[in-house]
């Protein structure tokens, strides 16, 4: 076996070594994007009452609203004029959403093991209570709730709010 020949068999083993290693990173990347849909999709909290006219909607689907439905970031819950609804998140907040409301639970994150949490909900008509869990009670920061014209941030353990229709100016 010549000197020559030794060498381009080496090159082609560096070459191979390379393409295998950027083929494994490409795999486990997609692995990554797989888990973060998973977790983009668990399950935020649960309806625990729900009477009259009261619906999720999750993307294009509208379904009526029952006690035991999990909810997942994104729903949306509204209530017509004889509508109310329930809900526990996971870390335990409570939510009673009124007649002729809407309510959009934006973001939500709850990890105690890793510190992490987010809770962002976007009221935009009608009325809404709310009871801290523990997002609220260790890192108030977190939790906030928008309306059209103004954000409430969470320094204490309940506030109520009403949203009405925008005046004329």
């Amino acid at each position: 076996m010549n000197e020559g020949s030794v060498t381009p068999g080496i090159r082609r083993g560096k070459k191979m070594k390379y393409t295998v290693t950027a083929a494994l990173l490409l795999g486990a990347l997609c692995l990554l994007a797989v888990a973060g849909t998973a977790i983009a999709g668990e399950t935020i909290g649960v309806v625990r009452t729900a009477s009259g006219a009261a619906t999720v909607t999750r993307g294009e689907k509208t379904d009526p609203a029952v006690p035991g439905m999990k909810l997942l970031v994104g729903d949306t819950l509204g209530t017509g004029p004889d509508g109310s609804l329930g809900v526990i998140l996971r870390d335990d907040s409570s939510l009673s959403i009124g007649p002729e409301s809407r309510l959009v639970l934006r973001s939500f994150l709850f990890s105690p093991s890793e510190g992490k949490f987010d809770l962002v909900a976007r009221i935009t008509r009608g009325t809404m209570a709310y009871l801290s869990g523990l997002i609220g009670k260790l890192a108030p920061e977190k939790a906030r709730f928008e309306t059209p014209t103004a954000t409430i941030g969470i320094r204490g353990t309940r506030f109520a709010v009403k949203v009405g229709e925008p005046s004329a100016r």
